[in-house]
């Protein structure tokens, strides 16, 4: 069993993660990947910032609810 995690290492966990997760679609379907990424890369401003802010407030409420 893991003893206690400080805030730095806990970062450095979730940040390995994050990581790990989004290197998993290039690794899998890089042509997959690469017709998303085409597809990012042709929105607006304002909808990457739509994006960007739903991402942002999901993660949020998914820290709050885990520490919370």
């Amino acid at each position: 069993m893991i003893g206690p995690i400080d805030s730095w290492s806990l970062l450095l966990i979730a940040v390995g993660l994050m990581l790990v997760l989004e290197g998993l679609l290039p690794f899998v379907s890089p042509e997959r990947w690469r017709s998303v990424f085409e597809r990012a890369a042709k929105l607006s401003d304002g909808q990457l910032r739509f994006l960007g802010l739903t991402s942002l407030v999901v993660g949020c409420g998914i820290l709050l609810f885990m520490l919370g």
